[in-house]
């Protein structure tokens, strides 16, 4: 097994490329890994931050005449992309989806998607074996069950897949906060999208902005 390791194997925004599987009605309503409305914030947060660093990103759904369209939030993100509709259960499968990832040039491809144990370990695990540098973002991913998450995790890293949380794939195309121009989009990203550590910075705004010896 190689190990994915050393400066080399971090995630660069100018070699990336986001590939989001399938986060269609359907799919959610049997999500039983994760809270349904924490997969739908993750996923959200991760298309802002790939379209903050300019990170290409593909959305694809399958059936969605019968699945359901991809969720407002994502496609309000990229609001004049076309969404492509897939017959193919495995993405890498399907030639259209497969010719726009290496339009982009780039080969550092982050996946997510709905379920974990069908529509992203599919493509992870084919990908992969076909040379991409494959990353899954598993909290913008989930299974029918804890289980079936779980167990497509160990598979997809038994095959040389790399996991990641979305915080963690925005931290790693950031790198560094003497990137201004990228460093002053993220604010509202984790004010939106990132809990506690979002309320912490409006909180510690507040504070920088408050007075000394003010009341209240």
């Amino acid at each position: 097994m190689t190990f994915r390791n050393g400066l080399d194997s971090l995630l660069r925004p100018e070699d990336s490329v986001l590939l989001l599987i399938d986060h269609q009605p359907y799919q959610l309503a049997n999500l039983n890994s994760h809270d349904p409305q924490a997969v739908v914030n993750n996923t959200t947060a991760l298309a802002k931050l790939a379209k903050a660093f300019k990170v290409p990103t593909i959305l694809t759904s399958v059936i969605a005449a019968r699945g359901g369209l991809l969720f407002k939030q994502l496609t309000d993100v990229f609001p004049d992309q076309e969404v492509i509709d897939r017959t193919f259960i495995n993405t890498w499968q399907d030639k259209p989806t497969v010719d726009a990832v290496k339009a982009t040039g780039r080969k550092q491809l982050i996946i997510a998607g709905l379920w974990t144990e069908v529509c992203v370990a599919m493509p992870a695990i084919q990908a992969a074996g076909e040379g991409w540098d494959v990353t899954v973002v598993t909290d913008a991913s989930g299974g029918t069950s804890i289980e079936a998450h779980q167990v497509a995790i160990q598979r997809m890293i038994a095959a040389g897949v790399n996991m990641m949380s979305w915080v963690a794939v925005g931290s790693e195309w950031q790198r560094d906060w003497a990137r201004l121009d990228t460093a002053a989009l993220l604010p509202e990203i984790l004010i939106d999208h990132c809990g506690g550590s979002g309320i912490a910075y409006m909180w510690e705004q507040q504070l920088l902005n408050t007075p000394v010896g003010s009341a209240g």
